[in-house]
């Protein structure tokens, strides 16, 4: 991808990286031209030596933040396997509208994909797949709330559909466009603003932070 811009890289070693994720960009390529660019392609460009699908997991092309790439086969089944048994700590910021009363929660949701608004995804109690979250309110100023997010699974659109839902918290993030109102010049107030995991050769526990954009003192609430 001649002229493909950079990534801004956090960590980078021969069996992975960590980067920081823009909002707007897809985190694997997409459909057609229009989803030719993504945090994959753009890996591959600048590593060509890099495995054809380096993404242990996604971030919503809205969504902004940590992503974690394997550069290599193990490295990527052993990353994997750490997601997949919620050995993976993320932490993520989200700007909601509307005040949340009750200081924590966790949020448990059937969701599954709506196939005629995709990639939309709708509350269904019979056929869904259960999402699961933690949450934690951290301050409100003008109508809105500041809420970190631990998500315990990694549904699409989780984090989303469970702010938004009446079963969740009945708030959906500021910016989003299919669960909420969309602003004018502004993208979706979600950024996954803590990563940590073991590194795959070493065994060592990694961590990762991204203060973000929307509140950048949000990182201390974590401490």
């Amino acid at each position: 991808m001649t002229g493909c811009p950079s990534l801004v890289f956090l960590y980078r070693d021969p069996s992975l990286v960590v980067i920081d994720k823009p909002g707007g960009l897809l985190s694997v390529p997409g459909r057609g031209p229009a989803g030719a660019d993504s945090v994959v392609a753009r890996l591959r460009h600048l590593l060509p030596g890099c495995i054809t699908q380096p993404a242990v997991h996604r971030l919503d092309m809205d969504t902004s933040g940590l992503m974690v790439l394997a550069l290599t086969r193990a490295a990527h089944r052993h990353l994997s396997a750490q997601f997949a048994s919620q050995q993976v700590v993320k932490h993520y910021a989200a700007l909601v509208e509307g005040v949340v009363a009750a200081p924590a929660g966790e949020i448990a949701l059937p969701f599954r994909l709506d196939p005629h608004n995709r990639p939309r995804q709708v509350y269904d109690p019979i056929h869904g797949k259960t999402g699961i979250s933690r949450w934690r309110k951290i301050a409100t100023r003008d109508q809105r709330t500041l809420v970190a997010f631990q998500p315990l699974t990694g549904r699409t659109h989780q984090l989303r559909l469970h702010a938004s839902h009446p079963l969740g918290l009945g708030c959906p993030i500021v910016g989003d466009r299919l669960y909420g109102t969309p602003s004018p010049g502004q993208g979706l107030l979600l950024h996954a603003a803590q990563l940590a995991f073991r590194h795959p050769d070493s065994n060592q526990w990694l961590q990762f932070t991204s203060p973000p954009p929307f509140a950048p003192t949000f990182l201390t609430s974590l401490e």
